[in-house]
């Protein structure tokens, strides 16, 4: 087992100074709203050329570009699901977008990866439900890491920041 650690910041997830930030995607990869926009502004006009080339990006599945403007080389665009009331896989598809999130990092020998709360905003995951697997899909991938790395949740409230150190058990430093 290689030494990996877990963070939990509040910050917005566009200024961090790391190897790659995920984004919390639409399908078309386009931008958009909240995170996704944040990040596509923040970036400017070659991210979204970046991604026109890929044509969009499956539900549960992750695409990574350059990070262009941005203070992070990388760009993780990751497609969460839409919360449709939990009867239609959304649990499962989640989870498999915190796992290719962690084989894309390990594939592109990514150490700091800053991670949002997928889904939770206007896809409408509830919170508690989608930290809670975050959580376990990132203790478990670092378990299987074959290289060290560390994981940021980044939040930008003060209720997802509380949300994520009850699961964690650690306390949010303040960026």
């Amino acid at each position: 087992m290689v030494e990996s650690a877990i963070k939990l910041v509040r910050a917005n997830i566009a200024t961090l100074d790391v190897d790659a930030i995920v984004n919390a995607a639409n399908k078309s990869l386009l931008g958009g709203g909240g995170v996704d926009g944040v990040i596509h502004a923040a970036a400017g006009p070659g991210l979204k050329e970046e991604c026109r080339a890929f044509g969009g990006c499956p539900t549960g599945e992750v695409r990574i570009t350059s990070g262009h403007s941005l203070k992070a080389r990388h760009v993780i665009h990751a497609v969460g699901p839409v919360w449709k009331g939990g009867g239609d896989g959304e649990e499962d598809l989640l989870a498999q977008t915190y796992r290719n999130i962690l084989k894309a990092a390990s594939d592109y020998g990514l150490g700091r990866v800053a991670i949002p709360a997928i889904s939770t905003g206007a896809y409408c995951f509830p919170v508690e439900l989608a930290i809670g697997i975050a959580v376990r899909e990132i203790r478990a991938g670092l378990e299987q890491a074959d290289q060290p790395m560390e994981i940021i949740f980044c939040c930008f409230d003060r209720k997802t920041v509380k949300i994520y150190e009850k699961a964690l058990g650690m306390v949010a430093q303040e960026t």
